[in-house]
């Protein structure tokens, strides 16, 4: 287990993050690409005819993980509240594009129904009320139905579990309520709407309209009530970052911009700092840079 103490920045990150009308946020990657995409000779990039590109789109922040956020709605059956974290999450399905990407130097093969992932990230979020910009920068773990059963599925565990606390006394809760990575994925489903749900029954995403779809199950405006649905849950994953730097930058005084950068330090508070002014702080070193 990390620090029993949370992260400097967590409890202002939340704040500003619930205080937005909707907590969208720009998710950036690298992506391995033909260079003759780009209008590039075969000799570029990586002398293979490849490039690394960047690539971003937006996402919908669903909480910390271990700290889902209840909605009344949700009917699925929750885990004891025993643990919290500063580790992002968000859902997504396993057919996007953005999938192999978040499997760093891993091949592709095989990602759609495996756990694991590890690729570098970074979470860009603008806080409109207080005009502050948060970037999130770390590794995305991607968490598909083997989470509790495959190699993929332990690798990603190990590392998450060590950037989660206990909420209790040791013990308290997962020992006697069962604490379950698995429930903890089916309430992520559950706490979308049925609409949303439904889309993981949406035909393939990025494929073209003229190519047959070929399954009847696949079809758009869909609604899932049932939590278990075969198809819908196949698709479906909650991808965990796991942040190593965070960027704050507070624009409210447009005559004194100030800017902060928290780097994880290893999370028991040892380690001494690396940059000139900064402090390690509950396992994080903070220094104020400009912005």
């Amino acid at each position: 287990m990390s620090t029993a103490t949370a992260a400097p920045w967590r409890s202002l990150f939340l704040e500003h993050v619930e205080g937005m009308k909707s907590p969208e946020f720009t998710l950036s990657t690298i992506r391995r690409v033909p260079a003759s995409r780009y209008g590039m000779d075969a000799g570029s990039g990586d002398g293979q005819g490849f490039v690394q590109v960047p690539r971003a789109r937006t996402c919908i922040f669903r909480g910390m993980w271990a700290n889902l956020a209840v909605n009344p709605k949700n009917d699925a059956e929750l885990n004891p509240d025993c643990y919290e974290s500063e580790l992002l999450t968000f859902t997504t399905d396993v057919r996007m594009d953005k999938m192999p990407e978040l499997w760093e130097g891993q091949p592709s093969g095989g990602v759609e129904g495996s756990s694991g992932g590890g690729g570098p990230v970074e979470a860009v979020f603008w806080a409109d009320a207080p005009m502050v910009q948060w970037r999130v920068r770390g590794r995305a773990y991607v968490l598909a139905p083997d989470v509790e059963s495959s190699e993929g599925g332990r690798a990603a565990r190990d590392v998450l579990q060590a950037r989660m606390r206990r909420t209790g006394a040791e013990g308290e809760g997962d020992a006697k309520g069962g604490w379950s990575w698995a429930r903890e994925l089916t309430a992520h489903f559950g706490n979308l709407s049925p609409g949303m749900r439904g889309s993981f029954r949406n035909p393939p995403p990025g494929t073209p309209v003229a190519v047959p779809v070929g399954d009847d199950s696949l079809a758009l405006g869909q609604k899932v009530t049932d939590l278990q649905d075969a198809v819908a849950r196949r698709h479906f994953r909650v991808v965990v970052i796991v942040p190593f730097e965070v960027d704050r930058c507070d624009l409210s005084d447009p005559e004194r911009g100030r800017r902060w950068l928290y780097r994880f330090a290893g999370g028991e508070g040892s380690e001494k700092p690396v940059y000139p002014g900064g402090q390690v702080v509950d396992g994080w070193e903070k220094v104020e840079t400009w912005p």
